[in-house]
């Protein structure tokens, strides 16, 4: 239907009607209008598997949807380092909604991976917001494939649950627009979503829902969305200022009491109808995109998608550590011990659960004569001495042992945080007292986010499964066994225990916010800049073959304002295995700017490789590569000079690098005053001139032929420069020998090169 057409029907609707559309008809349902042709279209809660409820009002997972498949968890995906993948998922899932009539996929969530303590980490995708951004953008391509829209979530920094309704995310822009929006951006640029959904929280105290430069001026006028933007279930706050600031649909429905707020404000003349006019025409597009798309008939194959599944997983999984144990014979004598080999955590709890069709675990795929005991049990934390007895008995028997270990259900959930970063200590326990008689141990890890591993230095090896999805068990036996290699990598860092994460000083805070005072320097920007030991860094994971990078080159050596270079880097499989190296690039800023990260991931790229064989991964850099948000420009700005393109294996394991010179007409605004440093001065290439040759005229307050030798006039240079270069412009009077009116005539003539 053209926009004209919608726009008819928008001038036919009553305010009443008007109004009504703009808040659900029930939990799931917007509104419809049969006398107008407006039909009531469905929307369901996703992100990894289709939650679909018809006549439940449940946004917690607590009553049972229809049986649908659960693939891996967004903790799980992002980890696959393959644009492929998610948008592999998202085409399932965008067939799975046409098939059950559902017009609109309630994902991906795409917050970042603040702490390891957030609820919902599971569902999320990455500490870092280019990694989330690209993957995002490609499940959204996969299900708009179907013309099934979907609502990219939380927007935007939902980094905790607790407060999560009413606290505050404090931050600076730089902060917001690096690291909490960046992501969004990408998927609203790259992939064109129908719908976004406003977050809880406040931003600075302001209401995301009531937002007008988060859901206006960003969303819609600097990134272009024109989609709707609809309200996390319950999230309004005033629903006129919500409407005024650019959210269109309230969820869930029916809301008389809001919609008569609408109509009374429009009566008033305290809310303009054009204002509600534009809200119902942007959801009528959405209503209609779904409705009259022409797509090929559309079958939800349950077992055919469990196999979907299981691929899936298979490429997400991530094998930590391996001293050479992995992968196992299956005629070996092996002991399985640990409760998540029979019952493994393949989801997590709240508005994604979903009610899976069916679930492999390990133990029902492992090879005849594998031994189980189960030591702990999957839900809670208990130690029972007979259990371990048995179970520590098994694996000093076996040839090897296989701990299934993970995070209960009660652990990971929405709606609350953890308290600690731990495994429950029966876990801890049995795994130290298996590591006393038997040396040969796996460690298998279910869990939403990173967990603290004291034993990891003795363990043999460690592959972390994530919440693979409901064919975790199919694809964990693969993976134990070599019928698969692994060749997910790590999208957060895991760190060596909790208070070492950059946000634990100010993380959940208080019953008003919290406060985002690392800024920045989230997962690998901080752990990086510090130097600090981490127990798996970003980007991390192992393979049952080997790669070397070799020949890596540039297109062009030098990049100006507005063009591109192509970073190219020649992989080999070394090895004796078929496998995938997932390739990162990353770019290191050398050109003196302060507050920089040491390395941030700009490109990413998966490759098969057989035995011998080798390909060349192909990373694009452009500007907004090299550049960081400056408030006081209000733009993205990249200095010119040198920066270094890293290609790596992961942020702690370079293979790689080229050096890449850019330029740029763009500077930072300068005002220039007695108080300006001089190093600031001679930093900037409009002032730097003006200020060497003043300084060339001056009589400096070292040096001269007093000194005694040359070592001692050399530390007296090097002296006066560092003084001078953090002294301010008007201290050149004590360095210089400059008077008043000379310092006074060259901020002019400065100010003057900095405005041209």
């Amino acid at each position: 239907m053209s926009k004209q057409e919608i726009w008819e029907i928008v001038k036919k609707m009553t305010l009443e009607e008007k109004a009504a559309l703009c808040s659900g008809r029930d939990f799931w349902h917007l509104e419809g209008f049969e006398r107008l042709g407006v039909p009531s279209v469905m929307v369901s809660d996703g992100p990894h598997g289709l939650r679909k409820q018809d006549d439940k009002a449940d946004h917690l997972g607590v009553n049972d949807s229809i049986k649908a498949v659960c693939f891996p968890a967004g903790c799980a995906t992002a980890c696959s380092f393959d644009e492929e993948l998610p948008e592999r998922l998202g085409r399932t899932l965008g067939r799975e909604c046409r098939a059950e009539n559902v017009s609109v996929l309630l994902g991906p969530a795409i917050n970042m991976k603040r702490s390891p303590l957030c609820g919902r980490n599971f569902e999320y995708y990455s500490e870092d917001p280019f990694l989330a951004g690209k993957t995002a953008a490609a499940f959204v391509r996969g299900v708009q494939s179907w013309q099934v829209g979907v609502s990219v979530k939380h927007f935007a920094a939902n980094n905790q649950e607790f407060r999560r309704m009413s606290g505050s995310s404090n931050m600076d822009e730089r902060t917001l627009r690096e690291i909490y929006l960046a992501a969004f951006e990408t998927a609203v640029k790259e992939a064109r979503p129908w719908t976004l959904m406003c977050s809880y929280n406040r931003i600075n105290g302001v209401f995301a829902s009531e937002n007008r430069k988060l859901l206006t001026d960003i969303l819609r006028e600097e990134w272009g969305f024109d989609g709707y933007v609809m309200s996390d279930w319950g999230a309004v706050n005033v629903r006129t200022d919500a409407l005024r600031a650019g959210l269109e649909l309230e969820m869930p429905g029916p809301c008389p009491e809001n919609d008569a707020e609408l109509v009374q404000a429009v009566r008033s003349g305290d809310l303009d109808e054009a204002v509600l006019d534009q809200a119902a025409e942007r959801i009528l597009d959405v209503v209609f995109r779904y409705c009259g798309a022409q797509v090929p008939q559309a079958v939800f194959d349950r077992e055919a998608d469990h196999k979907i599944a299981v691929e899936l997983e298979k490429e997400c999984a991530v094998l930590l550590k391996n001293d050479g144990l992995l992968p196992l014979s299956r005629g070996a004598k092996l002991a399985y011990l640990g409760g998540f080999a029979a019952r493994p955590r393949y989801q997590g709890g709240g508005s994604s659960h979903i009610n899976a069709s069916r679930v492999s675990s390990a133990l029902s795929c492992a090879p005849d004569g594998v031994i189980y005991e189960e030591g702990f049990p999957a839900d809670r934390d208990v130690i029972d001495e007979a259990a371990f007895a048995r179970a520590v008995q098994a694996a000093k028997e076996a040839d090897a042992a296989v701990i299934f270990a993970g995070l209960p259900d009660s652990f990971e959930s929405e709606g609350y945080d953890r308290q600690h970063m731990r495994l429950p200590d029966c876990q801890n326990e049995l795994i130290r007292r298996v590591l006393a008689v038997q040396k040969r141990v796996v460690v298998v890890l279910h869990c939403g986010s990173p967990v603290e591993t004291p034993w990891a230095d003795e363990a043999s090896s460690v592959l972390c499964v994530y919440l693979g999805g409901e064919g975790v068990g199919e694809a964990t036996d693969a993976l134990l066994y070599g019928d698969a290699n692994p060749c997910g990598r790590l999208a957060e860092t895991w760190p060596m225990k909790l208070e070492d994460n950059p946000s634990y000083l100010n993380f959940p805070g208080c019953e008003e916010g919290v406060n985002y005072a690392e800024g920045v320097f989230i997962g690998y920007r901080y752990y990086d800049k510090k130097k600090m030991p981490v127990r798996w860094p970003f980007g991390h994971g192992e393979s049952y073959t080997g790669f070397a990078y070799s020949n890596v080159r540039l297109s062009a050596g030098t990049l100006a304002d507005g063009g591109e270079v192509t970073v190219l880097v020649d992989v080999t499989n070394t090895g004796a295995r078929a496998g995938k190296e997932a390739v990162q690039l990353y770019v290191a800023d050398r050109t003196g700017t302060p507050g920089r990260p040491e390395k941030e991931l700009k490109g990413y790229v998966k490759l098969a490789l057989e035995p011998g064989e080798t390909k060349t991964a192909q990373f694009t850099v452009n500007a907004r590569s090299l550049s960081w948000y400056s408030e006081a420009l209000g733009d993205w700005y990249a200095a010119p000079g040198q920066y270094e393109l890293l290609v790596a294996h992961s942020s702690r394991d370079v293979r790689g690098s080229v050096s890449l010179a850019f330029s740029t007409e763009k500077r930072l605004p300068l005002r220039v005053h007695r108080n300006t440093t001089i190093g600031a001065l001679l930093a900037d290439p409009r002032t730097a001139p003006i200020l060497k040759a003043a300084m060339s005229r001056g009589k400096p307050l070292f040096g001269g032929e007093e000194q005694e030798s040359a070592a001692a006039e050399a530390i007296t240079e090097e002296m006066s420069r560092q003084m001078m270069v953090n002294a301010p412009l008007r201290a050149a009077q004590l360095f210089l020998g400059m008077s008043r009116g000379e310092i006074e005539a060259l901020i002019t003539e400065l100010q003057r090169a900095v405005d041209g």
